[in-house]
Formats: structure tokens, C-alpha cells, sequence
């Protein structure tokens, strides 16, 4: 193994520029993949938080008396899925809004009658995805006396479809990367053997076997994925922490959730997946030629 790791080594240094272009090819196909991934998994951690204890607040009709609150919340826990009920009257409302709009506070003063209704504040369980969410949301409008529900479904449905259609097109570019990078390994390697063709048929007549030939190549496809897959994953770090003291920190203020860098999980599946992508590249360069 020693050898055939020197043997590699060595092809590296001496074709240096045309490696060097295909660990940056690989790099770059890493960042790109990486960048998505980075988002969707604190896109998935916000739609998470926003799903797990979400609000909701259920608008009660004129026809509500306090009387019916008991009945009420016990069909409303029926349900499922809720973790915490509060009430909020019509004259609580009113006040709470009254000391939010301090520059409106003369013209809700001359009010004859309040225009606001009484209203359920809920506090939902963890829920798997916004289908969940709208499920429960339209079992409790179903009941008679309430007038409405409001969870935010107007804008987190739109974010979702925007989301999902930034996902497919992400998932479109990491592959044409992948693409890009595997036919750029597999005529790297193309090109070293050539370099090496005269050493190859000397290897073949004095009787070594394929697998003597073909393991260098093998190791050198390896290690220019693992040299790319580390350099891609490095650039990423390097850029997210450069706006994580900025940017990310207002963004976490406004979503109330922190943005986290790739767990380690992630980055132990990429960096395999960069060096597979160098084996696969020379594996399939080698099948075309050594036939």
C-alpha cells in the first residue's frame, strides 16, 4: 500500500498544474453543494422552530359568551396536538393594542364600541410539516362559534413553495457540478496514464496484474477528491465565519432561531462524497481504457 500511495504521490507533483486544476474543480463543487446544504438544513431548523410550540390565535364570533370557554377548550384539546390555551378578551385586546399603538391612542379613544373579537391564543406541539399545521387549523375552524384561525399560513405557504422550488433548482446545479468535476477527474486521470503508457505496457509484459497497474491511479483519484473535498469544506468555513459576526446574527434575531454551520455528520458525508467522486472519475476513465 506504502508503494502504490508514494506511486500516486509522485504522479501528482509531476503533472502539479493539471491536478491542481482538478482538486480546485472538486473544491468548487464541493463549496457549491456545501452552500446548499448549509442552507436548506437552517432553512429546515427555522421552519422546525416555526412548527414546533407554532402560535395560532382563533377568533371567537359575536354569538361568544365566556360561559362557553370550558366547552370550547375542551373540543379544541380533543383535537390534539396543543400544548397551552390562553384566553384573551375582547376589553384585553383592546388594552394590549391601545399600548402598542401609542400614536393611535386618541382615535381608539373615540371608539364607541369595540371592534375587536375575544380570542384564543394556542400553542401547538411539534408538527412534521405545514400540512400538520393547516390540518388542525381547519378542524378548529370547523367548530361553529369560532370566526377564523390565524397561524401565519398566507406567508409560510409561500415561503414553503418558494423554498421547495430553490431546493429543486439547488439539487440541479449540485448535480451539473458533480458532473462537471467527475469528467474532469476521469480525464485527468486519462491523461496521466497516457503520460504513463510506455511504464504501463512494461508492467504488463514482465506479468503485473490489473490491479498493480490500476491501484496508483485508484489512490491519486482518491486523494485529489479528499485534497478537494477538505479545500471546498475550508473555503465554506472560512466564508461563514466571516458573516456569522454579521449578517447571520441580525438574521437570527429576526426568525428566533441561530444559524449553525454544517453538523458533523454533514461534513463527514461530503468529504466522503468529494472522495468518492475522485475514485468514481478514475474508475470510470480506467474502464475505457484498460479494456
Amino acid at each position: 500500500m506504502n508503494h502504490f500511495l508514494k506511486k500516486a504521490l509522485a504522479d501528482i507533483c509531476s503533472n502539479r498544474v493539471l491536478n491542481l486544476i482538478t482538486i480546485i474543480t472538486i473544491s468548487l463543487s464541493i463549496l457549491v453543494v456545501s452552500v446548499f446544504l448549509l442552507f436548506f438544513e437552517n432553512a429546515s431548523r427555522v421552519i422546525e422552530s416555526w412548527n414546533q410550540g407554532g402560535r395560532a390565535m382563533i377568533y371567537f364570533k359575536k354569538e361568544f359568551h365566556p360561559e362557553m370557554l370550558p366547552e370550547l377548550k375542551t373540543k379544541i384539546n380533543a383535537l390534539g396536538g396543543i400544548d397551552r390555551i390562553t384566553y384573551i378578551s375582547k376589553t384585553q385586546a383592546l388594552e394590549d393594542l391601545k399600548k402598542k399603538l401609542s400614536t393611535g391612542t386618541a382615535f381608539l379613544k373615540t371608539l364607541k364600541e369595540n371592534p375587536l373579537p375575544d380570542a384564543l391564543e394556542i400553542r401547538m406541539t411539534s408538527y412534521h410539516n405545514f400540512e400538520d399545521v393547516k390540518g388542525l387549523a381547519q378542524a378548529i375552524q370547523a367548530i361553529d362559534i369560532v370566526e377564523a384561525v390565524e397561524y401565519g399560513q398566507g406567508w409560510l405557504e409561500q415561503f414553503l413553495k418558494i423554498f421547495n422550488l430553490f431546493k429543486m433548482a439547488g439539487y440541479s446545479l449540485c448535480s451539473l457540478f458533480f458532473l462537471i468535476a467527475l469528467f474532469i477527474t476521469a480525464n485527468t486521470v486519462r491523461m496521466a496514464f497516457y503520460s504513463r503508457k510506455l511504464e504501463v505496457e512494461i508492467m504488463r509484459l514482465v506479468g503485473a496484474t490489473e490491479t498493480f497497474i490500476k491501484a496508483p491511479f485508484y489512490l491519486e483519484g482518491l486523494v485529489q477528491g479528499f485534497l478537494g473535498g477538505i479545500l471546498g469544506l475550508t473555503a465554506l468555513s472560512i466564508s461563514y465565519l466571516t458573516f456569522s459576526s454579521g449578517m447571520t446574527q441580525h438574521l437570527a434575531a429576526d426568525v428566533f432561531v441561530d444559524i449553525r454551520f454544517l453538523s458533523v455528520k454533514i461534513i463527514v458525508l461530503i468529504v466522503f462524497g468529494s472522495t468518492f467522486l475522485g475514485w468514481f472519475g478514475c474508475y470510470l476513465s480506467l474502464k475505457q481504457i484498460l479494456k
